[in-house]
């Protein structure tokens, strides 16, 4: 049983301890969470992911994905917010994905709603809500690591506000992590920015 301190990998390396349950975490933890993600389509895919994720585990997403990005266009926003109702029922019946139908209505929601912004503008409105790294400290162990900031509830609200739905503070910071707005990797992780 871990306490919550980084854990040495198959490879001997420290890492944080849930990376280490599957292969799939590992290279998951190893090559994408916690490191910047840019682009309006990108981080749509992510948030999407983020919301389909809530009340699942995320190794469920992780494996489905590439289903995911197949049944979503691969998250283009302009494909997706010009889905029909034929493509809602197909998506509804897609054991692809998760076939649940606020979260895929949330998803085309978004995507029409994201249609007509500016480019760039959900990256900026998202990068606008990365706290200052100095005043973070790494966190030494997984007790140290919070589900909600205010940061995550700024995001939240000011997402919410134009529109977007399934993106509550949990999610929000689930999405500042995965995204590398902020580094919560453990302080004694590998992976971990210098």
């Amino acid at each position: 049983m871990s306490d919550g301190t980084a854990l040495p990998g198959p490879d001997g390396l420290l890492r944080c301890p849930w990376a280490l349950s599957t292969e799939d975490y590992v290279s998951y933890h190893d090559e994408e969470w916690g490191r910047p993600v840019h682009g309006d389509d990108a981080l749509f895919e992510r948030l999407s992911l983020e919301a389909f994720q809530s009340g699942l585990s995320w190794i469920t997403i992780l494996r489905r994905r590439p289903g995911f990005r197949a049944a979503f266009a691969d998250f283009k926003i302009a494909a997706v917010a010009g889905y029909t109702d034929e493509d809602r029922t197909r998506l509804l019946a897609d054991a692809g994905i998760i076939r649940n139908r606020a979260k895929i209505d949330a998803t085309l929601a978004n995507a029409r709603e994201l249609a007509g912004w500016a480019p760039g503008e959900l990256d900026e409105l998202i990068w606008s809500h990365a706290p200052d790294a100095t005043d973070r400290p790494a966190p030494r162990t997984t007790a140290d690591v919070p589900a909600v900031t205010p940061e995550s509830t700024a995001l939240s609200k000011a997402l919410k506000k134009h529109g977007l739905r399934f993106v509550g503070p949990t999610t929000a910071y689930a999405l500042m992590q995965a995204c590398g707005l902020v580094d919560d990797h453990l302080e004694a992780c590998t992976a971990r920015r210098a």
